[in-house]
Order: C-alpha cells, then structure tokens, then sequence
C-alpha cells in the first residue's frame, strides 16, 4: 500500500516551503508574467506531496510503478517546476530564471516530453482533471491484469476552480464516480479567486464539495492550507480510498504571504512587482536584496522523499522470471507497439461480401487484431452500437465497470470527458493505443483533447464514423463537412480515411505498426464497394494508384474514403470516352506528404490535370489538384443517397468536372 508513516515536520521543512514561496515570486518577477499566487498559496501542499507522500524517483522519473502528479491548474507552472528543481529531476536554477522564455525547460504550462518529471501537458483548464481520471484507469486496469507486484500506485492531481467550472472536468468527475476509481486523490484550491476577480462573480454560489459527492466521490475539507497536520491526514485518508476517488478542497489564501496583493486577482495572473516582492519577503524574514536564494540544508530536505524503486525493481524481476508470457506481453505494452503478428492478421482478412461500410470493416479489423493488443482500451461515447468499436466477444460482461477493469469503456454521452480522458490512458504508459469513439460531426467537442495528443505526440486513436453528409436522415446537424480539413489543420495528427474495407484494415496496420504520434481514423456509414486492387503499402504512404488509365493518360481523378468508388465509377465513364483516366486514392494528406518528391510526382504526375473528389469543403486540396467536386455548404435531411446525388457527390458530375478541366487546359 502507497501509505504515509507519520509525519515528520521540521524547522527545516518549513524552510523548504518559505524558499518554495520566494523561488516563486522570483522567477515569475524576473520573467515580467506568470502566475505566482498559486505557487506561493499552495508551497506546504506541492511540498508535501512531493516530499513525504509521493513514490517516485528523480534518477528515474519514467519508472513505471511511480506516482503520477498532474498540474491541472497548469497556469501554475512555477509550482510544478520549483519541486523537479529541489527534488533532483535535473532542473538548474537558471531554469526557474528562464521561466516563460524561448527555448527554457520552463515553459509557460507543463509539457510532457519537454520537462523529465513532467506527466502530462497541461494547458486548457479541465485537461488535467480528465488526463488524471485515464490515468488512473490505466493503473487499475495493469493492475488487475498483472497484479500488484508490477503496478500499484496512485495518481494525485492540484486543480484549481477554473478546472472545476469546465465542462471537461464535469464529464471526467462524472465517469470516474461512476467506475469507482480509487487511488485518486486531487487537491482542489478553493481560494475564491479567478482571473477576471472574486469568483463571487461567476461560482461561488455552487457548493463543489455536494457536486462530488454526488458523483460518488470521497470529499474532505482542510480549511487552511498552512495546516500541515490537516492536509496529510486528508490526504492519507484519499489513499486508503479503494473504490472511490477523492477530492480534498483546500481553502487557501492566494499570494499569501503577500501584504497588500494575497486574495486578490493581481497575485493570479501577473508578477507582484519589486515593491511587493521586497515587501513580501520582508514579512517572511528574508533578506529582500536576495534573489533565488535557497538556504543551507534546504537541498537535503528535498532529498527526503519516500523512493521504493528499488524495491520495485526486486518484485519486478521476481515475478517476470515465474511469468514469461506476461512478461513479454508487458515489454510490448510499454513500448506502446502491438505484440508480433498484429500486421499479417489484418492482411488476411475475409470480409464475406462485396460492400461493406466501413465502419463494420473496422470492427471486423478490431477482432482481428484483438489478442495482438491485449492492453488497448478505449470505447465510444454512448454509440457503441453505431461506431462498432468494440473488441469481441462484446456486451456488457466485457466492459470496464466498478467490479472489473475491462478493455471495453462506456464512456456515455461525454465527449469532452472521453478526449481527456483517453489521452491520459496514453499518457500513463503500458496502454496501446487507447481510442475514443463517435461520429465525425462530434470531433468538435473533443477538438481540445485532439489537438493536446497531436501536441504531445500521445499514441492514441480518434476513431469517428458517420463520415459524411451521406449519414442522411439525420440532417445537417449531424452531417460533417468541414471537419476533415479541421482535423487536417492540425499539426503533427495523421488523418486516415479509408476508401474500403481492405483499407480499413490496412489503416489499423499502419496505426498500430507504424505510427509514433496520435491518429483519426475516419470511417463510413453507408456500404462501399470493397476494392480488390486496395494497396497496404500504399495505405502506408497516403497515397497510391488504385486503377491506371486503360488508353493515354489524360486526368488523373483524386479520392478518399466513401468518394473513392465514386471516382471509380467516373473514371470508366471517362475511359468509354477514350479519356484515360487513372484513380488516385488519397486516404491520408499527411502521410502523402511524408513521402518523397518522386514518389508524390509518381503518383500525381504535375503535367496530368487532375479533380479531387471529397464529400466535404474544398479548403486544402488546391495543393494536390487543379479543380475539386466538393461540398461546400451543409447538408440536408433526407435518404443519405439523394443528399450525395443532390450536392454532387456522383460519378456523373466528377467525371464532367474533369471534362471541363480538360477543355480549360486543351
């Protein structure tokens, strides 16, 4: 059990709170902005937390049975950035004095992979509370399945009543009362005080304290933040929480020991300026010509956290030598790639007829790979059903629940809460690609966490299906059209939209096998036709020839996803003309851009007129083709293949596009 002893509490810890303080107000006035108050406000509590309650180890901050912190209040970086600087991550003190500047490993917010002892990127308000939620149903669902030798730990997390006000937060809060999550423990600052002034203004009528509880929380109170004796005890409480998550409000003063800016906005979200930070340290009996001071034997303090690594290490290599399957099977999780055979299970598909959407592709192609990623897992947001993201044998036996952590989630209707919460099943490490499900129209509502995993380079899956205006029925509300390019806009996020089933397939390939950064995978209601010629290798590279021009070479017809058999059929209309036209099929711009210049002048020649062919905006896809069959306005209720013939979307007006480009360029 992760449990304090009793605690011990010094001249010299408070010491190290005071330089905790100061450290603060320093570098945040060196650097002209940052957000001091929290940093000063909350000293005793990241101190305790991260020197006499925390297992982690500095020497090794990637261990993989660590505690997790989360910085949720990522504002507050300097909170998180003085601890790895006292506590031995590698930090220097001219890092603190580099705060907020260009190249610094001390950026504005936390950013993992940027910061050793850094868990996750913390910017938009509400992410962390999420990310620490899927965090924590990544140590319990490793832990059951490999026992409490290998992965036993908590995740602890700081929010703010920023975090808190955010629908993210909500949804997340929600979803992990619900799973009964214990081995949470967050500390949320209760210190009335937001940006724009007293949070009077805009929350403070709410009681957060009855919210949680009625998620199924444990809430606890410590109503002064300097009260050291209160909070370990709160927080010790939080640890013994096995089927709840906990939520310890901590009322603080923020600035204190500020004398005329503590509890007010001025010490949230600017530098106290010279006066007061003299002034300050004045009321703390430092010496106010000293600046990043830290005194003799506050370095020894922070040397004093509790470090069971290696005692770890001992039961870890006990338990890989009398469990050499598991072993192995663990090895792949954390290095995030599926076990050996994943790629040929996905080439050997039968998909038993000659249409298919390509969603139910998808979930043919997840059964296949099922036993080759025995660590993914992810779900849909209440549409299961509809998006066929499940692994077999399904139903509500499999799914993750209070009782048992499942590979199947249920994350109900919370889009939001699902983004930030997959992210933080990536971010945890030993999941193989968590995903995140819904329809294509809804990437919307988890554009936040999409853009997060495309920053941090987290290895997850966006799967959306209903990818069209071709869903139908259901009308414009519900029919994407300008979320492709959205999602295209993104940097560092691959967007696959697969024209087929054997495509399909080929996509899961290239996701699991290949990729070192987040993907969206795009994928079809309606039945298409599944296409003999589809290439894995050319899945692989984001583009390819699907169908060569049976006579001279005059066009070239571009396509991806539910468009490509409409390209297809364009391109034989065009042939019976003695117009040769070859079909291009374009699942992915990003990994066709990765590819080099002979390759992509290979498969779309410069000197061949070509048309583009995309059930949605044309926005983007002037850098491929001269003219584009698109839809440029949004959809309509009705049978989604009267919407497609209506708006254009038909073998007849690409292939008369084509002519008219022709006659242009004759």
């Amino acid at each position: 059990m992760n449990t304090t002893t009793e605690l011990e509490w010094t001249d010299l810890d408070k010491k190290a709170v005071d330089t905790v303080r100061v450290l603060a107000m320093d570098a945040v006035q060196k650097v002209g902005n940052g957000h001091p108050g929290t940093a000063m406000s909350l000293a005793p509590a990241a101190y305790l937390l991260f020197q006499k309650v925390m297992r982690h180890d500095p020497a090794d901050p990637n261990w993989m049975s660590r505690d997790r912190f989360v910085l949720s209040a990522g504002h507050s970086s300097i909170t998180l950035y003085i601890q790895l600087y006292l506590g031995g991550f590698g930090l220097e003190l001219d890092d603190l004095k580099s705060l907020r500047t260009w190249g610094s490993k001390t950026p504005g917010h936390p950013e993992l992979g940027h910061t050793a002892g850094v868990e996750v990127t913390t910017g938009p308000l509400g992410q962390g509370f999420a990310n620490g939620v899927g965090m924590a149903m990544a140590e319990r669902f490793l832990r059951e399945r490999y026992g409490t030798d290998v992965m036993d730990h908590h995740i602890y997390a700081i929010v703010s009543d920023g975090d808190l006000m955010e629908g993210i937060a909500s949804e997340a809060a929600s979803l992990a009362g619900h799973l009964g999550l214990g081995r949470l423990v967050y500390l949320y600052d209760d210190n009335d005080i937001s940006l724009d002034g007293p949070t009077e203004l805009s929350f403070e009528t709410e009681d957060v304290g009855k919210r949680f509880e009625a998620y199924g929380w444990d809430v606890r109170a410590v109503d002064d933040a300097n009260d050291i004796v209160a909070l370990e005890a709160a927080i010790k409480a939080g640890q013994d929480e096995h089927e709840r998550p906990s939520l310890i409000r901590v009322k603080s003063i923020i600035g204190y020991p500020s004398p005329n800016k503590q509890n007010t906005s001025k010490a949230h979200g600017a530098a106290l300026g010279e006066d007061e930070v003299r002034l300050t340290k004045e009321v703390m009996g430092w010496d106010p010509d000293q600046h990043f001071f830290v005194p003799d034997g506050v370095y020894d303090a922070f040397g004093s956290h509790r470090n069971t690594h290696a005692e770890w290490d001992a039961r870890f290599a006990s338990w890989r030598d009398g469990n050499p399957d598991l072993a192995k099977e663990w090895e792949a999780a954390w290095s995030a790639r599926p076990l050996p055979g994943a790629r040929e299970a996905l080439s050997n598909i039968d998909w038993g007829k000659d249409k298919l959407a390509t969603r139910s592709a998808g979930q043919q192609a997840m059964a296949a790979f099922s036993d080759y990623v025995p660590t993914m897992v992810g779900g849909a947001a209440d549409l299961s059903e509809s998006t066929k993201t499940e692994f077999p044998p399904g139903g509500h036996e499999v799914h993750y629940t209070r009782a048992k952590a499942h590979r199947n989630v249920f994350f109900g209707v919370r889009e939001h809460g699902m983004g930030g919460t997959v992210n933080g099943l990536a971010a945890h490490g030993g999941i193989v690609r968590p995903y995140g499900s819904t329809f294509l129209q809804f990437a919307d509502y988890m554009r936040g966490s999409i853009r997060l995993s495309a920053l941090t380079g987290l290895e997850v899956a966006w799967v959306y299906t209903h990818d069209s205006v071709g869903l139908g029925e259901d009308g414009p509300t519900h029919q994407p059209v300008e979320h492709l390019a959205a999602l295209r806009a993104i940097p560092e996020l691959v967007v696959i939209r697969p024209g087929d089933a054997n495509e399909t397939a080929y996509a899961w390939a290239t996701i699991l096998e290949d990729l070192d950064r987040p993907a969206v995978l795009v994928l079809s209601r309606q039945d298409l036709p599944v296409q003999a010629n589809a290439s894995a290798e050319g899945v692989a590279k984001g583009a390819y020839v699907l169908r060569e021009a049976e006579g001279d070479e005059r066009a070239v017809l571009v396509a991806t996803g539910s468009e490509v058999w409409v390209a297809m059929d364009a391109a034989e209309q065009l042939e019976a003309e003695g117009i040769g036209t070859r079909v291009v099929s374009m699942p992915s711009w990003e990994l066709f851009d990765a590819q080099g210049d002979e390759y992509r002048e290979e498969i779309l020649p410069p000197d061949l007129p070509s048309v583009s062919v995309e059930a949605g905006i044309a926005m983007g896809w002037s850098k491929y083709v001269d003219a584009s069959v698109s839809i440029d306005r949004f959809g309509a209720s009705a049978p989604g293949g009267e919407v497609l013939e209506k708006l254009g979307i038909t073998p007849d007006h690409a292939a008369n596009k084509v002519r008219e480009l022709l006659a242009v360029t004759a």
